[in-house]
């Protein structure tokens, strides 16, 4: 197998944030390529251990050859990370109270660029193929399922929701129209449907006019923003005192959920403003390391132009 080809983004600020003990328990709940992975293994001594997810046959294959060196002390969960609890439980990690704990996990959310690139996975605009957009090729539902069997609402509910496209009225109706003919079977048709359907004076600007709709159903494949809400609860969870959960996220939505998640665990004293000290006993369970999201350097911008709407933002357990 070829060892595909991927850049990590905000590699050595996402790892660090960690803050890796050598003989920690590390989690990547997102191997795709395995540079996350592979860096974190790299910091860990003889008794360090990484457990790295991923629900992608791929990136596991990928990962036995990437991670080599290292395999030693590496497991490899075949799992979407939403099941991040129930998994750890069964990896023989510490517990406390019933709760499995660990001292840092990792999220880089998004699609991997193999994902993107690979025409077959119909992840792309750019690439003609089946409407797929799977991450897990076991699941049933599929991009081709939502677009040729759900009704006109429910398909622009989700692309005003998830692709924030304030034509999603518009295009849902093309979709309608169009499947009425024949079913929509490529990602070269929909893209055509979609652009067709955007007014030509704003389809000028603000890159392909179909960038909002494909984001919108590969988020509804997927699940992906549930996802991230009861995997990131799970991770404030599972990671013990001084432990560190780093989030990299890629669009706004993903960002708004891990903000919020971060925000409702944060101490909150609720005394009011002249009180000399706190007598609430209002507690936090997190704080946080960066109260503003870290983002891509120029140099790494530069080098890899997908990373542009990259944010991290890490938390520390109390």
């Amino acid at each position: 197998m070829q060892v595909f080809s991927h850049t990590t983004v905000l590699l050595e600020e996402a790892v660090e944030g960690l803050n890796i003990k050598p003989d920690g328990i590390y989690v990547d709940c997102t191997l795709g390529g395995a540079g996350h992975s592979a860096r974190i293994a790299a910091a860990l001594g003889e008794y360090g251990r990484l457990i790295a997810f991923d629900q992608d046959d791929w990136a596991h294959e990928n990962a036995k050859i990437k991670l080599a060196p290292y395999m030693d002390k590496v497991t490899l969960v075949r799992s979407n990370f939403r099941h991040l609890e129930q998994q750890l439980a069964t990896c023989n990690v510490p517990m406390k109270d019933g709760i499995p704990q660990v001292d840092g996990i990792l999220f880089d959310l998004g699609v991997s660029s193999p994902q993107l690139d690979e025409a077959e996975r119909g992840f792309s605009y750019n690439h003609d193929a089946p409407l797929d957009m799977r991450m897990d090729r076991e699941q049933e539902l599929t991009a081709h399922h939502i677009v040729n069997e759900w009704d006109e609402r429910d398909i622009a509910r989700i692309l005003d929701r998830y692709g924030e496209e304030k034509f999603a009225r518009n295009i849902a109706r093309s979709i309608i129209k169009q499947r009425q003919l024949e079913p929509i079977a490529t990602t070269s048709q929909l893209a055509e449907i979609v652009k067709n359907a955007i007014p030509a004076a704003t389809r000028r600007t603000g890159g392909h006019p179909a960038k909002r709709s494909f984001q919108a159903l590969r988020i509804a494949v997927n699940d992906e923003l549930g996802a991230e809400e009861e995997a990131l609860e799970a991770a404030v969870r599972c990671t013990a005192p001084q432990g560190r959960i780093s989030v990299i996220t890629f669009h706004s939505l993903e960002d708004r959920i891990c903000k919020q998640t971060f925000a409702q665990y944060v101490e909150k004293c609720t005394c009011p403003p002249d009180f000399p000290m706190c007598v609430c006993g209002n507690e936090g369970v997190l704080k946080l390391v960066n109260r503003k999201p870290i983002v891509p350097s120029d140099a790494e911008l530069e080098a890899n132009p997908r990373a542009r709407s990259a944010k991290l933002r890490i938390a520390e357990k109390l």
